[in-house]
């Protein structure tokens, strides 16, 4: 392992993550005032800016483009996480979210709870950076819905007390995790770290790495300018067309595009209760499931190449075939209108292989219903997008071999190649992504067992929709862990469980195969 890469690259991203720390760190002043904003961002700041500059400098006398390695790129990915969740932390423990020093100091937490605290900050962090979007916010857990929940003279609104700084950071650690912290630093700065393929091919979600310019620096600025000229336009949206103040329309915009699903309240989307609002972050939700590469085809007026996507048209028509099946379901089964039906089926078929918002509690949906979800939240969305899931190309993929396998027993002298977008799909790619497919299962089979040994209280359901969601990155699941009052019972997990279930988050961002290489001995070893 050459460590002064490995070093660079860390180095590079952590000192990325001040960006966003500076900028609600200004927002702060404004809104709390200088010492919150001090006492709770200039530390994480100061932590990010020297770290990331430190572990830079030491890394200069080396020369990082020839010495970049798959097993630095792949490492540094994984690593690359963990400093990155810390210091996210930090802002949620020091501003009050949940219990931390400052608390402790005037005694109005013990040890206990600021240790707790720390966990809870690392949950929330880890959530938001990996787009899950699970959130322990809870009046069991935070300090400030504890005080609020005690004055009945006030609205009992737990995330909506939070300070707005707060959930800015909140819905940025999503912003920025969506198309990933590593990508950002690493693509962007590719001529100055080297290495990009390898990096891209260790962050990016799909099979390949599609050339949108002549560099790879080039086609991650056009991939960067897409995601953000969406969240501009989706914010503008919001606060033009709806009745969605300026502040949410910013943080629906930030969480929307990654696929994040943080709101501003405990309810999300919920609480709008406007066909509008869901209408338009509909049309944002459904974007981010497709192939950013083919986004820019579009926009480049390459529609052929859109249309003709084998995954793309996959995906749609099973989005489709979901949605009139719980619109039927839904209409035959509740007291739901054929409106009702059409407009709840068609925004959960979508969000949950996305953001994971919620129109209305589908954790009290018909069995059939409740199912269908389940299987969306297992395929997933497109890959290269910033959906979670599988991926419908690596399912599709995985199919055709079956098929494959089927013809050779029927005819076994018959040639069968396996082709997607009109391209042979080399074997040793499909094998590849078989290997991913079969180890993400046992690693839901793994993660079953874990969480129903750890919390025998929780139902077959919880246990079965929590483990795929934490792998999906899908944040609400079914049972408890659906879109009403999960947080509390997130926060009601031991602290084994709810750190198990951050790392199962961690893996599912990375796509397993990432930290199986991290695992691999072969990995550590001296040159």
């Amino acid at each position: 392992m050459r460590w002064d890469v490995v070093g660079l690259v860390l180095g590079w991203t952590i000192r990325l993550v001040a960006l966003p720390l500076l900028i609600v760190a200004l927002f702060s002043i404004f809104e709390d005032g200088f010492t919150y904003s001090l006492k709770t961002y200039f530390f994480p700041l100061f932590i990010s800016a020297i770290l990331g500059q430190l572990m830079v400098s030491l890394s200069n006398g080396y020369e990082a483009s020839a010495r970049v390695r798959d097993r630095e790129a792949f490492a540094s990915v994984a690593l690359g996480w963990i400093p990155v969740v810390l210091i996210g932390a930090l802002p949620f423990w020091l501003g009050g979210m949940f219990y931390g020093p400052f608390e402790f100091f005037s005694g109005d937490a013990s040890v206990s709870q600021v240790s707790q605290g720390a966990l809870y900050s690392w949950f929330e962090s880890m959530s938001g950076f990996t787009t899950t979007g699970a959130s322990v916010i809870d009046p069991s857990s935070s300090p400030i819905c504890r005080e609020i929940f005690n004055d009945n003279s006030l609205n009992n609104e737990c995330i909506g007390s939070q300070p707005k700084s707060l959930l800015l950071w909140r819905s940025l650690t999503q912003w920025f995790g969506g198309m990933g912290v590593i990508m950002l630093g690493l693509l962007i700065f590719s001529r100055a770290l080297g290495g990009g393929k390898a990096f891209a091919r260790a962050e990016l979600t799909g099979p390949t790495v599609s050339n949108l310019s002549t560099t790879l620096e080039g086609t991650a600025r056009k991939l960067w300018a897409i995601y953000i000229a969406l969240t501009i336009i989706q914010g503008v949206a919001l606060y033009q067309l709806t009745d969605m103040g300026g502040f949410d329309s910013l943080n629906y915009a930030l969480t929307t595009m990654p696929s994040g699903g943080f709101g501003t309240s405990d309810l999300g989307i919920m609480t709008f209760d406007d066909p509008l609002i869901e209408s338009i972050i509909l049309i944002f939700m459904l974007l981010t499931c497709i192939n950013f590469t083919l986004l820019y085809f579009g926009l480049s007026g390459r529609w052929s190449e859109v249309l003709k996507d084998q995954e793309l048209r996959t995906y749609l028509l099973i989005l489709l075939v979901a949605w009139l099946a719980m619109a039927f379901n839904l209409n035959r089964a509740t007291d739901y209108s054929v409106a009702e039906s059409i407009r709840h089926s068609l925004f959960q078929s979508v969000s949950i292989s996305s953001t994971g918002y919620s129109s209305t509690n589908f954790a009290d949906w018909p069995v059939f219903s409740q199912f269908v979800l389940l299987l969306l939240m297992i395929i997933g969305a497109s890959a290269g997008s910033t959906g979670g899931g599988l991926k419908v190309l690596r399912i599709r993929i995985a199919f055709e071999l079956a098929k494959r396998e089927v013809m050779r027993i029927i005819q076994p002298r018959k040639v069968v190649t396996i082709r997607f977008n009109q391209n042979v799909v080399d074997e040793d790619r499909i094998w590849i992504i078989l290997g991913m497919v079969s180890s993400w299962m046992v690693l839901v089979t793994a993660s079953m067992l874990t969480i129903s040994f750890l919390e025998p209280n929780l139902s077959l359901t919880d246990v079965l929709s929590v483990s795929i969601s934490l792998l999906g990155n899908t944040g609400p699941a079914l049972g408890s862990f659906g879109p009403v009052g999960a947080s509390s019972v997130w926060a009601e997990l031991s602290p084994l469980s709810m750190f198990t279930s951050t790392i199962l988050m961690w893996l599912g961002r990375l796509e397993l195969l990432t930290v199986l290489v991290l695992l691999h001995p072969r990995t550590w070893s001296s040159d």
